[in-house]
């Protein structure tokens, strides 16, 4: 049975990451939004492309789809809310997010989900990172870079804040690897210079 509850709140998990926000809202609009800008379905791409409002609802939304899982699934599909339930609903929705599986596997880059799941889990920490991301991104003026830094402060946050949860900074050193890994085209862009900066006109990567 605990099996059975684990599989059911990780499948639930990850059909809710699932949802391609990014894509919705472009097609809603006319467009495809993996076809244009960079080409991924997340917040960054749709600021780019859609605009303030269109960009600022997906973003609100895919962060929501992992705040919802963290708390909302392990109690109505598991019926408990305990930390290891919490955890497979964080990956769940992150994975759902990053490879959808109704877009051939192919979604975003899991920051904003991701950012919903660590506001839900771990506050202190996402406060944080949050604060690590204003700071590179006022410094650098690049996104990708900001949402890179953020990711490989994570554990140590984790780490040093409350509730001090060991299987939580495991969580979180997971969801900071794919978050960089996801990156790796920005990362060969930053490496040679032509990473998009705000205000330039460099393509870069998105959420």
């Amino acid at each position: 049975m605990p099996f059975l509850h684990h599989f059911l709140v990780a499948l639930g998990a990850y059909l809710l990451g699932s949802i391609p926000t990014g894509y919705l809202v472009g097609r809603a609009k006319g467009i495809d939004i993996r076809k244009v800008g960079s080409g991924n379905i997340g917040a960054t791409n749709a600021f780019r492309i859609l605009g303030r409002g269109p960009g600022t609802f997906v973003l609100l939304a895919d962060a929501a789809k992992g705040a919802i899982a963290v708390l909302f699934l392990p109690g109505l599909l598991a019926g408990s809310s305990d930390i290891p339930f919490q955890i497979v609903a964080a990956l769940g929705a992150v994975l759902g997010h990053n490879f959808t599986c109704w877009l051939r596997f192919k979604g975003g880059k899991g920051i904003a989900t991701s950012a919903g799941v660590l506001a839900a889990l771990v506050p202190w920490a996402f406060l944080v990172i949050l604060g690590v991301f204003v700071i590179v991104l006022a410094l650098g003026r690049i996104v990708s870079l900001a949402s890179i830094a953020a990711a490989a402060a994570l554990p140590v946050a984790v780490a040093f804040t409350p509730p001090r949860d060991r299987r939580l900074v495991i969580l979180t050193a997971v969801l900071a690897v794919l978050a960089i890994a996801r990156h790796h085209a920005n990362i060969r862009r930053l490496v040679a210079g032509t990473e998009r900066r705000i205000g330039g006109n460099k393509e870069g990567g998105a959420r």
